[in-house]
């Protein structure tokens, strides 16, 4: 699972260092594949239920699980990226929300309380604590500014699959839950919104959106829950 995350990491570093103005989302994906394949792992991602991309790119009122294909990256556009990497039969899994050059203010402080908010949640993911403790944890930190929790699509375990229990949603009641003990590992991933909750999936059955049209952000990082607290398994070296 270290080694996984590690590379995942690794991988969304490499995806968000090639985020500039001009630049294609498909050509992002294709660094992001490059770096997974080139390190001797397997994109996560790709072909996850038919999704075609090694990486979810999604741009601006793009929730998460943008397709990458040949959207240009402009100026004050906000990039999230979403990678998985597999490796020794384990997955990472992480994501960020990259700033394209000068951002406005707005969506500055919906980044900014985005990546709070996955802060205040993995500090709260302590052995004992409830998976509650964590929802409460992301939504408390966000909604006194004003921003949103996506409802519809929340965090889950991580381990030989991408996807386990439990889920681990972005909003809900401290002391609720499951309790969280050494050995589990979580993707902890809150997905705010400048606007309201709501959201919809495009066409193509894939992207989701803000149904106002408002900025989102997404941040995420693997954590394992050990005897001494949290450790971030996708945190770069």
């Amino acid at each position: 699972m270290r080694k996984a995350g590690a590379l995942t990491a690794q991988a969304l570093h490499a995806g968000g260092s090639a985020v500039r103005p001009g630049v294609t989302t498909a050509e992002i994906d294709h660094v992001v594949h490059d770096f997974i394949t080139r390190h001797g792992a397997v994109p996560s991602f790709l072909g996850y239920g038919g999704f075609p991309a090694s990486a979810c790119i999604s741009v601006n009122d793009e929730v998460i699980h943008g397709i990458p294909g040949g959207k240009v990256i402009r100026e004050g556009d906000i990039v999230s990226i979403d990678v998985g990497a597999k490796i020794g039969g384990y997955h990472g899994d992480s994501a960020y929300t990259f700033p394209c050059g000068r951002i406005s203010d707005e969506a500055q402080s919906l980044l900014d309380a985005t990546k709070l908010a996955l802060e205040k949640g993995i500090a709260a993911a302590q052995p004992g604590s409830r998976i509650g403790d964590v929802a409460h944890a992301v939504q408390s930190t966000v909604e006194p500014l004003g921003f949103s929790v996506v409802r519809e699509y929340v965090g889950h375990g991580v381990g030989r699959d991408l996807h386990e229990e439990p889920e681990v949603p972005n909003f809900g009641h401290a002391g609720h839950g499951i309790r969280l003990v050494p050995g589990m590992v979580i993707a902890i991933e809150p997905m705010i919104n400048a606007g309201a909750f709501a959201v919809k999936v495009l066409g193509n059955d894939w992207t989701v959106v803000t149904r106002d049209g408002s900025l989102s952000a997404h941040f995420e990082h693997t954590v394992a829950i050990t005897p001494g607290g949290p450790v971030i398994l996708t945190a770069l070296p």
